[in-house]
């Protein structure tokens, strides 16, 4: 079913511009021929069910993507930021034999358990070339709605990766709800800079635009100035991004005060998005960004703000057909307004983790919902904002703490560029609460003042008891924060301290 959307957006429009990258530009005609490359080479290579990919976002992932789909296969993507080590457990968890790459990843590849598949042979050896037509094209395979399409993993922040299996039923039903949700249209001009190994990055870069007919730019990495450029030159009107891509785009010290003027959304996602980035984006370029929330086993997005139906702080609400409920430690309905871990049911919950049928059925119970670990609350108009985590949630003395309270709080702060706030354990006090924190370039502050900042907007159990000034925050491949290291880094000083 996934490979249809790409067939039914050719017919409807075959010559227009479908994929651009620094090295390809396709229509949708072309962008067919180039997935029945990728889909003959798939066939000719392997009977295993599942394929990997380890693309760059580009046109080669786009026709590698849907060529497997074609084929009858279940797409494997894999994070190219990996050590080989890490993607070798990967291609071992999923037991695929084959990985589908570029000659660019050849070294990091080479030592991989598995066959190699490199792009530029299969488009070089085969006759039905882009732009040429291959003869009769074959019929998509035969599937049903609950099969599973494609298998993400996770980022393994918190342990070892688990695969999510996501269903043609669940990635579709997600892909027409957002287009709905935000009211895309086929005239709109994405740019993908988003990985495609990451389910933001697959709906919202690749899905999404190709389900619309709509022409999608790719950057095959993430560049401030390129990407300026680009939404200037190609007069982008879609831009999906996580906080620290804004975050970076801000640090440009000559982008002029028309850069975004082209855009009709800017779209947050993938990690929480700091007050003072908002802020900031919006004073400097009159460009509302909007946070949205969603989860790798939600195929992904649960909520999105939209110009038109937007609340400072939130996530937005629920795209069509997906329900939100908040439960209390009870498994009860939490009052309106009141906080609880959110639950999540629907059509884009996940099949369940590749080979963890009890980790499963940890996390979707009888009726369906899935508990996503997330503390949040819902409001009067069904705006729904996140507050926390359960594993991040911080006890001190018995009272609790959100650590993404207390960050809201140090980078309203001038000098502070973003804060990290994490818990240790304290013999008094059973925790502690631990912040680390970076400047602004060129700001100067002090641990004392940041604390004593805390203390005039915090109740003192929440102001940070250790607080350490860093010139970065650890990031994992998908520029998440990971606070294990920052954890690891403070307890390892004297005292903690």
């Amino acid at each position: 079913m996934i490979a249809t959307i790409l067939l039914e957006s050719m017919r409807r429009n075959p010559t227009k511009l479908a994929v651009v990258d620094p090295h390809l530009r396709l229509s949708y005609t072309q962008l067919i021929q180039m997935a029945l490359c990728m889909r003959q080479a798939t066939v000719r290579e392997t009977e295993n069910p599942r394929v990997a990919l380890m693309l760059p976002s580009s046109a080669a992932f786009v026709s590698s993507f849907f060529g497997v789909a074609w084929a009858g296969r279940i797409p494997v993507p894999v994070n190219f930021l990996l050590q080989p080590a890490e993607v070798a457990a990967i291609l071992t968890d999923a037991g695929v034999d084959l990985l589908v790459t570029t000659r660019f990843f050849e070294k990091q590849a080479e030592s991989l358990p598995v066959r190699k598949l490199f792009v530029e042979e299969v488009l070089a050896s085969t006759a039905a070339a882009p732009g040429r037509e291959g003869g009769p094209r074959p019929e998509p395979p035969q599937c049903r709605e609950d099969d599973i399409a494609v298998i993400l993993y996770t980022s393994g922040s918190t342990g070892a990766p688990k695969g999510v299996c996501l269903s043609h039923a669940n990635l579709l039903s997600n892909c027409r709800a957002c287009i709905e949700h935000a009211r895309m249209n086929p005239d709109q001009r994405f740019l993908g800079v988003l990985p495609p190994f990451h389910a933001f990055g697959l709906l919202a870069m690749l899905l999404a635009p190709v389900a619309l007919g709509a022409t999608v730019h790719y950057l095959l990495r993430f560049q401030p100035a390129q990407v300026v450029e680009t939404i200037q030159r190609e007069a982008i009107s879609v831009f999906m991004a996580v906080p620290s891509m804004y975050a970076a785009l801000l640090r440009l010290k000559d982008a002029p005060a028309d850069s975004f003027r082209p855009l009709a959304l800017a779209i947050s996602g993938g990690e929480p998005l700091p007050l003072n980035v908002y802020a900031a984006f919006e004073q400097r370029w009159g460009v509302r960004l909007l946070e949205g929330y969603g989860l790798t086993e939600t195929s992904p997005v649960v909520s999105i703000n939209m110009p038109w139906g937007f609340r400072p702080g939130s996530v937005g609400r629920t795209v069509q057909g997906v329900q939100v409920r908040i439960a209390d430690e009870r498994g009860m309905d939490a009052a309106t307004g009141r906080e609880g871990e959110v639950w999540v049911r629907g059509p884009n919950v996940m099949r369940g983790y590749y080979g963890r049928p009890e980790e499963t059925e940890a996390v979707i119970d009888s009726e369906g919902w899935f508990h996503t670990g997330d503390i949040g609350r819902v409001d009067e108009d069904g705006f729904l904002f996140i507050t926390g985590r359960i594993k991040d949630l911080i006890i001190v003395g018995g009272d609790n703490v959100y650590p993404r309270e207390v960050e809201s709080a140090l980078v309203q702060h001038p000098a502070v560029a973003e804060a990290a706030v994490l818990g240790l354990p304290d013999p008094g006090r059973g925790e502690v609460v631990v912040a680390c924190v970076t400047l602004r370039e060129g700001a100067k502050t002090s641990e004392a003042e940041l604390r004593g900042f805390c203390r005039e907007r915090l109740a003192g159990f929440k102001v940070p008891r250790i607080l350490r000034i860093l010139p970065e925050l650890p990031r994992g491949p998908t520029g998440k924060v990971l606070k294990r290291p920052l954890a690891e880094l403070v307890a390892g000083q004297p005292d903690g301290r």
